[in-house]
């Protein structure tokens, strides 16, 4: 079958010269067509072959330890029309509740338990009922300075929502983070709809409970497939991205499942991962050049 190797330089630079598609194509199965696609930021590779993940160990051992991203895939169906993605430290650089925490001098503690989360070493649902009693009286309205203050959106993820949009996608914000952050982040970035939890509070002050059920792995995964059985899309058509063990069943029922700058075991089951690269990446991995790309 034809596939196609996506590159992608690392963000704010510029690394796919003359001299580096030339070796990219030596070592790629003869006889292989390139194709930039935004100068030297993102290029195409298009090759014969048959093992995806052996097609980019060869073509990553030719990069030489350049920090450029590669997304292999089939080349007939790289374009996408379903995008989830998860929240906290994808599509923007924070872990919202650590954040919460850090009022009441937390940080460190909840975030502990956040990373064993991620990792897969805890359950998710427990785990997130334990951090969210530890923020019990914290009052709701520091939500807004979070947001103003703390809250950083990873570059280039409203130009992948937008672009995506503007031909056609249906995109989804599903998080296991809180409402109070997904409802602005989602606004802000261009989403169509977001899901997560519901923190609880009582006169203004958190109760240190989060309603059932739990939005995890779970929930994730079936908004995939709810989503994806109501625009009547086959499988390939889907595009997911994430960091962490909550997102793992959602990114293996993607058509393409991307981790990003994810934990070890996220990063070896997922299709693809972005390392070095910004969120425009999964727009170049579809083929959008970069004059097509909706920025701003």
């Amino acid at each position: 079958m034809t596939l196609v190797a996506t590159f992608v330089s690392a963000h704010g630079q510029a690394l796919l010269d003359d001299g580096m598609l030339a070796r990219l194509r030596a070592a790629a199965p003869a006889p292989a067509r390139l194709e930039r696609l935004d100068g030297a930021v993102a290029a195409d590779l298009f090759a014969e072959a048959d093992d995806a993940r052996k097609l980019e160990a060869v073509l990553r051992d030719a990069l030489n330890g350049a920090p450029v991203d590669i997304i292999v895939q089939p080349a007939a169906s790289r374009r996408k029309r379903l995008f989830l993605a998860d929240m906290d430290s994808t599509m923007i650089g924070q872990e919202c509740i650590d954040e919460l925490a850090a009022y009441v001098g937390l940080k460190d503690k909840v975030a502990g338990i956040t990373e064993r989360a991620m990792r897969g070493e805890l359950e998710f649902e427990p785990a997130l009922r334990e951090r969210v009693a530890l923020l019990k009286g914290i009052a709701l309205a520091v939500v807004d300075e979070i947001l103003a203050e703390r809250i950083t959106l990873t570059p280039g993820g409203d130009a992948l929502v937008r672009t995506m949009r503007a031909h056609g996608g249906y995109t989804a914000l599903v998080s296991g983070g809180f409402t109070v952050f997904t409802g602005p982040v989602s606004r802000t970035i261009g989403f169509d709809e977001h899901r997560s939890n519901t923190l609880l509070s009582d006169g203004g002050l958190l109760s240190g409970l989060v309603a059932e059920p739990i939005l995890g792995k779970q929930a994730k995964l079936d908004a995939l497939i709810e989503l994806r059985e109501r625009f009547a899309l086959p499988h390939e058509a889907t595009l997911a991205i994430g960091d962490g063990a909550n997102d793992l069943a959602m990114l293996a029922e993607a058509g393409l499942g991307v981790a990003f700058r994810a934990k070890p075991a996220v990063a070896a089951a997922a299709d693809a991962r972005l390392d070095h690269a910004d969120l425009t990446a999964l727009l170049y991995a579809q083929g959008y050049r970069g004059e097509e790309i909706v920025r701003g």
